[in-house]
């Protein structure tokens, strides 16, 4: 009697645990086909936010100006599905990849959720490399440990370019 009730909860164990596996397939599946989300910013802010935000934006940016004008100021995309959009350098750093939870999201396959991180240091902005798959070059070379950044840089993700300007 012991023996049989055993064989039937091993046997629903395993028919459980193969669908587990099959359900987690097709998740990963589902989300390789329908790739990443990116949500809507920016839409119905309000006006005093902006306001405020713009003031900010201006002061930071006297700021950086007058301590050191070698400074890259923005972050341009020159390739890929998000050319030509620019990207404001402040004080807080920015991680690239195709997860919504980035500050800059790339519709990139060949990017990683979480790909790569730019951060400000007092003698200017470093990038690092956030064990990607594909890795991020720097004027075609591979980055392999963090690096300082200069104006003129050319950053490649996957497909795609960002270049840094002052």
């Amino acid at each position: 009697m012991t023996t049989d009730l055993a064989f039937t909860v091993f046997r629903i164990g395993f028919l459980v645990l193969l669908w587990l596996l099959v359900l987690a397939a097709v998740n990963t599946l589902r989300r390789d086909i329908f790739g990443t989300v990116v949500t809507p910013r920016g839409k119905g802010r309000d006006k005093a936010a902006s306001r405020r935000k713009a003031s900010r934006t201006r002061r930071k940016e006297t700021k950086r100006t007058s301590t050191n004008p070698l400074m890259p100021k923005d972050l341009l995309v020159t390739g890929g599905p998000l050319v030509g959009t620019m990207l404001p350098l402040g004080e807080a750093p920015i991680v690239i990849g195709r997860s919504p939870a980035c500050t800059l999201v790339l519709e990139d396959e060949y990017a990683s959720s979480r790909h790569a991180a730019l951060t400000p240091q007092a003698d200017g902005w470093w990038i690092e490399d956030l064990s990607s798959r594909n890795g991020t070059f720097i004027d075609d070379e591979r980055l392999m440990q963090p690096r300082q950044l200069r104006i003129g840089d050319i950053i490649r993700i996957g497909q795609t370019t960002l270049e840094l300007v002052g």
